[in-house]
């Protein structure tokens, strides 16, 4: 008991002295968080709070190491787990601490999430097996290698993106930190203890200058960091216990930002934009939102965290079914907690997914369409299968008319229209655009107009118009062939069609037609 009391205190004080050195070495190389529209401070602040932290922690467990006791004897048995354990939080610490610093883009910090996670597997800290119950234990294999590397990714990433309000992030890895080292002294397991007790006290000592107003965020170093070890921590504690109670704890612990998360996730995959795309959507925006002061919000999220930690450390001594229970209440209190924010809006969610179906069907079919004008269009020799292939592709497409006009060396002007020969609507919204033609001639490009019916969806009509423009880019007049009899053939088609029509309206009913006018 004495080394635990030692560990945490010493970890709070060296937290305490470190982090307003960090402080003052932050602004004297002008590595702040800036305000943008979708932060809530209103002034730059340091950002490189997770150096305090980790070497706080580091110098609080590292001379454990050296310590002539069960403890220290334990944590040198435990060697190569804790090499790779602190191994892969070291290159997670200098990912964030270079996005913090020159900032790196989502796929490499996946990179490095993924190398550290490779470091730790091979180490031997996966999840191979969960005891569902005391009889029935479910073994994982090969496929506990992807299984951890979902876990230690999803949890490091998940501390990362709830860290948004001053305190937040800092609060709920105490907590959890707390919940994990209780579990461990309960299991036998001091170095587990250990681990999560030197990190409590380095969070307590930065909470000091982290809680609202802030004097320094922990930025990604101190986030990925936490999530990255509150993630191994869980993983090496189930490994001595094989109980579901050792990943069940951490899940209710971190049930807030795991289930922010997910839902973040799920809307934007909704709202069809990047899972790494900016938001603004977060639990603790939607708080500010309803009129929650700063402060009120982190501590309603630790309120939240406390019980739902509880409920964890209660199925220490709760086993068998009735433990499942309890983690399916914790669940179902969590998911109330978002809906109450207004993160969940199950038939909104379900409206949004239908009407993804519905454009995701349409994308393909008018990319179907596409493809086989493309084809049409490749074959075209002449002016005239050329025109025709553009009438089909404005077909295919639901057009309401194209229209172009072609200046000739006599001083006429031909006009050619097209229409589809029935209309599906007698009045719909109609999108107009001009296209630029390329030709072989001197001067100016030609020019198309295009009338693309809207179909209910601007979208749709704005997709099958850039189709359309690809087909008029790939297969202009342009290249077409220049051998003088087949220009000659096709100029012969045109005055042909010019002697069987009389002068007609701009926009004729007819398939097809060509009018001519003085220049």
């Amino acid at each position: 008991m004495n080394t635990y009391l030692a560990v945490y205190f010493g970890s709070a004080a060296v937290a305490l002295l470190l982090t307003p050195m960090v402080i003052c070495f932050a602004k004297l190389i002008h590595c702040v968080d800036k305000p943008n529209c979708r932060k809530v401070h209103a002034s730059a602040i340091p950002r490189i709070g997770g150096v305090a932290i980790v070497l706080a922690m580091m110098l609080a467990t590292i001379p454990i190491i050296a310590l002539d006791n069960k403890i220290g004897q334990m944590f040198r048995e435990l060697n190569e787990p804790l090499t790779g354990l602190f191994l892969g939080a070291m290159v997670i610490f200098l990912a964030g601490l270079v996005d913090d610093v020159r900032e790196l883009g989502p796929w490499q910090k996946l990179g490095f999430q993924l190398i550290a996670a490779i470091i730790v597997c091979s180490a031997g800290v996966r999840i191979t097996e969960i005891g569902i119950t005391d009889n029935y234990t479910l073994h994982f294999g090969w496929i506990s290698w992807p299984i951890t590397f979902l876990w230690i990714i999803g949890i490091t990433n998940a501390v990362n993106l709830i860290d948004g309000l001053d305190g937040l992030a800092a609060g709920v890895c105490a907590i959890t930190c707390g919940v994990i080292a209780a579990f461990a002294i309960y299991n036998n397991q001091p170095v587990m203890a250990v681990i999560m007790l030197a990190m409590l006290g380095s969070l307590s000592g930065f909470l000091v200058f982290n809680f609202n107003p802030a004097k320094i965020f922990m930025g990604d170093s101190g986030s990925l960091f936490l999530g990255f070890v509150l993630s191994c921590a869980s993983v090496i504690s189930t490994q001595k216990t094989t109980t579901i109670v050792g990943l069940a704890i951490p899940i209710l612990a971190l049930g807030i930002p795991i289930f922010d998360t997910f839902f973040s996730m799920l809307r934007r995959i909704l709202e069809r934009r990047s899972l790494f795309a900016p938001d603004r959507s977060h639990i603790h925006h939607r708080l500010l939102d309803k009129g929650f002061k700063h402060s009120h919000a982190v501590i309603l999220m630790y309120i939240v965290t406390l019980i739902c930690a509880g409920i964890g450390l209660s199925m220490m001594v709760i086993r068998g079914k009735n433990s499942i229970l309890l983690f399916a209440g914790a669940s179902v209190l969590l998911i109330i907690v978002f809906r109450a924010v207004g993160a969940v809006r199950l038939f909104d969610s379900i409206a949004i997914l239908k009407q993804n179906f519905k454009i995701a069907r349409q994308t393909s079919e008018e990319k179907r369409h596409f493809e086989n004008v493309q084809l049409y269009l490749k074959r075209a020799k002449t002016f005239d299968e050329w025109w025709s292939g553009i009438c089909k592709a404005a077909s295919e497409l639901d057009f309401l008319w194209l229209s172009i006009d072609i200046p000739h060396r006599n001083g006429t002007i031909e006009t050619l229209v097209w229409r589809p020969e029935k209309l599906k609507c007698a009045s719909t919204s109609v999108v107009n655009l001009n296209v630029p033609v390329s030709h072989r001639r001197v001067g100016p490009k030609l020019e198309m107009e295009i009338g693309v019916r809207v179909n209910g969806s601007l979208e749709s009509a704005g997709r099958r118009a850039s189709l359309f423009i690809r087909l008029i880019d790939e297969y202009s007049l342009a290249r077409l062939p220049s051998n003088p009899a087949e220009t000659q053939d096709s100029i012969k088609i045109i005055h042909l069609g010019l002697q069987k029509r009389s002068c007609t309206p701009k926009y004729p009913l007819s398939d097809k037609s060509v009018t001519a006018r003085p220049s």
